[in-house]
């Protein structure tokens, strides 16, 4: 995918196969990054990694503190940990990205609509 400015270039979700050589990924994000740079675009996009980079204090807000639990101890659903750990070793510029609700008991609602979304559904998320 790439920006109508060629700004940015990016992909849209892969997934994982265990048939697929060791280091295909690697191979398909230099080729992108490779061509992107060959065609003027400024940028690469890796896109997010859910729930990295959250407030890691005591007087943390409570979403947080959660959002910490999700990432450190969620990892049979989604591999959160691993996908911050795998895009890091392309030296990003990480950019926090906020989500904007009316609060309370919705957020939990929306980051399972969101976590859906990213692991190909409920069913997707529970396969693994």
């Amino acid at each position: 995918m790439t920006s109508a400015d060629k700004k940015e270039v990016s992909f849209d979700l892969m997934r994982y196969t265990s048939d697929v050589p060791n280091g295909t990924m690697d191979f398909i994000f230099v080729e992108l990054i490779l061509w992107g740079k060959a065609e003027g675009y400024a940028w690469f996009s890796l896109g997010m990694a859910p729930l990295a980079g959250l407030e890691k204090h005591n007087l943390a807000p409570i979403w947080n503190r959660i959002g910490n639990t999700i990432f450190r101890y969620g990892e049979h659903f989604y591999n959160f940990e691993g996908l911050r750990n795998y895009k890091n070793k392309f030296g990003p510029v990480w950019r926090p990205k906020y989500i904007a609700s009316r609060g309370g008991l919705a957020i939990p609602q929306i980051l399972i609509d969101l976590t859906s979304l990213i692991g190909s559904g409920i069913s997707g998320i529970l396969k693994k």
